[in-house]
């Protein structure tokens, strides 16, 4: 609609542009039955039920008994309060959040033989009921509230959600408060006709995000590092960014550094009251969003801002890149490099701790017996000691001691993990000798663990090794039985 009108494709006043607005208009139209759809399924109620209360407080016939303004009294003692729910938030949030109690309550109070045809009845005139005299409206009124927050912010602080937003989402994804965060900008725009809160920040950090995985992509030597960073950083300049999260800047950290990049953006997005239109995933395609109000206005300025934010985040992304990326893993460029790895495509694992060889299937955790993560065995120890298994590099060395990731000179990438369940510990008892980005040799100290501190935790102590990239070698087998001593070969692996 933004693009027609304003290349003069569309006017403004014609019966397209009315059609081609209430298709965009209709999901907040009846915003109210798709929160209920979304919220009945957090809550684990029924959702087709919450989708029906949430159309009796959109139904066109309430809408007209709020229009005509007369008194309306359930059994003439109900007072039904005059407010319509169509683009509203938090009424139904509320609605429905209270009928996962009733319908729950009315399951178990009503015979299952009945069940079918009274639960639904009672469910929807109980919650009719609850909706229309009391939740809705109080609902309506906290929704009152924050658009005075809202308004208060677009005046006075229009920086802040855009700052908070752009530099901290990362973050919020990764605890999940991203889910409480966004729903702001949806009603603000249902308020306002447009969102400040969530979508300029939301932008900026995606575009941060994408932009320090390409610069990871070309910056590493390592081949998969490179794939992943350039599929996975485009992937997050389109506006999906899970992937390059979970898959790169997180494992690898220093990437995520983009915060920085995102919460300048989001400033300058903030500082010049940037706002979008309409909502959308929030990637280089949101930029049309931003046209709207008669102005070009915010639509030149969010450019602005994504291109401070990628500029600010590539220059930091590589100044840490000369630091954190090495030549470990790196694919060969030399005809002697190659030559060299061709001449071992066996790869060999010795063992790092001293114990018992345990096959994957006696592990006692699914995740590891089933060979969720890669090809694993284990090994039951007989001291609390952690050697390197092979030449390699550190790439992952968990907060808590209890894990160590490291990749060997010839790419086999593998994961100790000792105990199960042992991330519960919070690293008591756990003291880790290395951190990532260190290189380490065969036999080289990586942590020692207290056995007695786990055993009192309540956990299994069983070394787990995991091969996480299995598909790289034709064959992989378990070379120890019964007891194996530390460095001693307990993995041979072929390409």
């Amino acid at each position: 609609m933004a693009l027609l009108t304003v290349f003069h494709l569309v006017d403004g006043s014609s019966q397209t542009y009315y059609i081609l607005n209430f298709f965009a208009d209709a999901a907040f139209a009846f915003l109210p039955i798709l929160l209920a759809y979304t919220t009945a399924r957090r809550m684990k109620c029924n959702v087709v039920m919450a989708v029906t209360v949430a159309g009796i407080m959109c139904h066109p016939s309430w809408a007209a008994l709020v229009s005509a303004g007369e008194p309306v009294n359930f059994f003439g003692i109900i007072p039904f309060y005059l407010v319509a729910y169509t683009s509203t938030v938090i009424p139904v949030i509320l609605v429905i959040v209270v009928q996962s109690f009733v319908e729950k309550a009315l399951n178990k109070i009503i015979p299952k033989a009945v069940n079918l045809v009274f639960v639904p009845m009672f469910t929807f005139l109980i919650m009719g009921a609850l909706a229309l005299s009391v939740l809705g409206p109080v609902g309506e009124y906290a929704g009152e509230g924050l658009a005075v927050v809202f308004g208060w912010l677009s005046t006075n602080a229009s920086w802040a959600p855009a700052v908070l937003i752009g530099g901290l989402l990362p973050v919020m994804v990764m605890f999940g408060l991203h889910h409480a965060v966004a729903p702001l900008g949806s009603m603000q725009m249902a308020s306002l006709g447009f969102d400040s809160i969530f979508g300029p920040g939301c932008v900026c950090s995606n575009i941060a995000q994408g932009t320090a995985a390409l610069v990871v992509g070309l910056r590493t030597r390592d081949f998969k590092t490179r794939q992943l960073g350039l599929s996975t950083g485009t992937t997050a300049l389109m506006g999906i960014t899970e992937p390059v999260l979970y898959g790169l800047n997180l494992p690898k950290k220093y990437p995520l550094a983009a915060m920085i990049g995102g919460g300048l953006g989001g400033m300058y997005a903030g500082l010049t009251h940037t706002h979008r239109f309409a909502t959308g995933s929030s990637g280089i395609p949101a930029i049309l969003l931003y046209i709207g109000g008669d102005t070009m206005m915010f639509f030149w300025n969010i450019i602005i801002a994504l291109l401070i934010t990628a500029v600010s985040t590539a220059i930091i992304t590589f100044v840490l890149s000369l630091k954190y990326e090495n030549r470990t893993g790196a694919a060969p460029e030399t005809e002697e490099e190659t030559k060299l790895i061709e001449q071992t495509e066996a790869h060999a694992v010795y063992a790092p701790v001293s114990g018992r060889a345990v096959a994957m299937e006696d592990i006692p955790d699914p995740t590891f017996s089933q060979g969720i993560l890669g090809w694993t065995m284990g090994i039951e120890p007989s001291d609390g000691v952690v050697r390197a298994p092979f030449d390699g590099t550190v790439v992952q060395a968990a907060d808590t001691g209890h894990a160590v990731g490291l990749v060997s000179a010839d790419g086999m990438e593998l994961l100790i993990h000792v105990g199960v369940d042992t991330v519960d510990m919070g690293g008591t008892g756990f003291d880790i000798k290395v951190k990532e980005g260190d290189g380490v040799k065969a036999g080289q100290l990586l942590m020692t663990f207290d056995r007695k501190a786990i055993a009192d935790a309540g956990h299994p102590d069983v070394a787990v090794v995991i091969v996480l990239n299995p598909d790289d070698y034709t064959s992989i087998e378990r070379t120890a039985e019964g007891t194996v001593a530390s460095g001693t070969k307990i993995i041979q692996a072929s390409k």
